[in-house]
């Protein structure tokens, strides 16, 4: 098929479309060929070449050479054969050019729907390969419609789509409205390339400030970190290579020109501009700025840190609903656990009284593991014997002992623990099966449970007590004394109500002698 143009429409359509030119010569050829078949059936032999010199395209048609042939369309005889090459021996496969023009009007709408085809295919694939390296950045666009929920964006050649999950609770666009978003990901799939747009990821943000801080696209200033919670607070981690270069002011800008750009490019959200620090502890309290930080303690292992902080600043530290302490775990990648000057008074106390509860345990013992950094008796129990035989006067043997008590304490609290949460649960359970259920519950406590205000005693605690004075602990004789206690108001709570029974039935016997 002679066509005179056809390298200009090539040309023309590669050059509107975005196409390759061998992808539209490669569609040309196919369509070619699938219409050779629709004429003569799909059993030929069959070859499309473009000529690039003659502007030509060319159609062959192979046949087998065979002595005796059985099928006319796939074979030819070594007589025929030698006609078109004398050369020709039995075996061989000879070409001959067909007549593009007797392919008929099938063949032609044939060719033209897989012209239409490829061409499809190919733009979407030009589609695809434009906006897959653009992955990671930010694009304009005009919203063409909302499609339940969906933003659908029109990007020129394509659209793109902004998911319900990927927008800020807070904002509302119309059709015609222009929006940025950043390209989250491009799917390649059947009906055409899908591009995921975004407006809540953090790289959004970071993009903005590298579009409103030259210092950062010249990498003067270095973005370390970006968390967000769209539409309402952000927080945005930076350093600088310059030491005459403050990061913040750069990002800042002359009078918050260029922080307030992308403040209203994200509709007022907050962002909180954060000094990075080589130091993990610094980073973090820079982070959970605008509160003071007491102390931090860092657990490496667990990548966290405890953060104590005085009492007036416990709720800027962890801000409203939790969110500053929030953005601040995400921004430094710690976890982190804020606590009050008092809280963490309260906490280390009482793990340091779990320290001097241990058997074998002093004041000056106590002190030493604290000093180590085993602030209870869990952290003892967790404790390795090389942990503990850095203090001074524990040995190997002692160490496994004290690291075998901590575990037994430890356990023994757990239980007890457990067995308060059963109870609560038990008492709950109780007081929604109605009135005969409570009636059963105020029973089976009258008779298992001391009264009201005094403490419980086991069954045991008079026989523990029994042996020679010397043997028995402060606590021992402590609680002997409370039992002692405890009896003789019950005996004076006995003796009273005997009275008020005789001082009844007194009465009772006075008024029938009366009668």
């Amino acid at each position: 098929m002679q066509i005179s143009d056809i390298s200009r429409v090539v040309e023309q359509v590669s050059r509107d479309k975005g196409i390759e030119r061998d992808v539209l010569i490669k569609a040309l050829e196919e369509a070619l060929k699938s219409a050779a078949r629709k004429k003569y059936g799909p059993k030929m032999d069959i070859e499309v070449q473009y000529n690039q010199d003659s502007g030509e395209i060319e159609v062959f048609q192979f046949k087998d050479v065979t002595e005796n042939v059985t099928e006319p369309a796939l074979e030819i005889s070594l007589e025929e054969g030698r006609k078109l090459d004398p050369d020709c021996e039995i075996g061989d496969s000879l070409g001959t050019k067909m007549d593009t023009s007797t392919f008929g009007r099938i063949a032609a709408q044939s060719a033209k729907q897989v012209i239409i085809q490829k061409m499809k295919d190919a733009e979407k694939d030009a589609v695809y390969a434009s906006f897959i390296d653009r992955k990671g950045d930010t694009l304009n666009g005009i919203v063409q419609r909302i499609d339940r929920g969906d933003i659908i964006v029109n990007l020129g050649h394509t659209e793109g789509i902004v998911p319900v999950r990927e927008q800020v609770p807070k904002e509302t666009y119309r059709r015609g409205d222009r929006i940025r978003a950043y390209i989250l990901d491009v799917l390649h799939e059947s009906r055409g390339p899908q591009i995921i747009l975004s407006r809540t990821h953090p790289n959004f943000l970071t993009h903005l400030f590298r579009t409103e801080v030259p210092e950062i696209t010249e990498g003067i200033v270095t973005i370390m970190g970006a968390a967000r919670e769209p539409g309402i607070r952000a927080k945005f981690a930076v350093a600088s290579n310059n030491s005459d270069i403050d990061p913040v002011g750069a990002c800042v800008g002359m009078k918050g020109s260029r922080v307030q750009n992308v403040v209203q490019e994200l509709r007022g959200e907050k962002i909180d501009i954060i000094p990075w620090h080589l130091d993990p502890a610094k980073f973090v309290c820079n982070a959970l700025a605008p509160a003071e930080i007491s102390r931090v303690i860092i657990d490496e292992a667990n990548q966290s840190m405890e953060v104590i902080v005085p009492d007036e600043f416990l709720s800027i530290a962890i801000g409203k609903k939790g969110q500053n302490v929030r953005l601040a775990s995400r921004l430094t990648g710690w976890h982190l656990d804020v606590k009050s000057e008092t809280k963490y008074s309260i906490a280390m106390q009482s793990g340091y009284d779990s320290l001097v509860a241990l058997p074998g345990i002093g004041i000056s013992m106590a002190d030493a593991l604290y000093e180590l950094g085993l602030y209870s008796a869990e952290e003892v129990s967790n404790a390795t014997p090389e942990d503990l035989i850095q203090v001074r006067g524990i040995g190997e043997e002692t160490a496994k002992k004290l690291i075998a008590a901590a575990q037994a304490a430890v356990l023994e609290a757990q239980q007890a623990e457990d067995l308060e949460e059963e109870k609560a649960r038990e008492t709950e359970t109780d007081e929604t099966d109605g009135a005969e259920g409570e009636q059963k519950q105020t029973d089976s406590q009258t008779d298992t449970a001391p009264p009201d205000g005094e403490p419980e005693h086991d069954q045991t605690d008079s026989t523990d007590g029994e042996g020679p004075e010397t043997e028995k602990t402060e606590t021992d004789i402590a609680a002997t004394a409370e039992s002692a206690e405890d009896e003789a108001e019950t005996a004076k709570t006995d003796t009273a109500e005997t009275a008020e029974q005789s001082e009844e039935t007194s009465e009772n016997t006075e008024t029938e002698k009366e009668h």
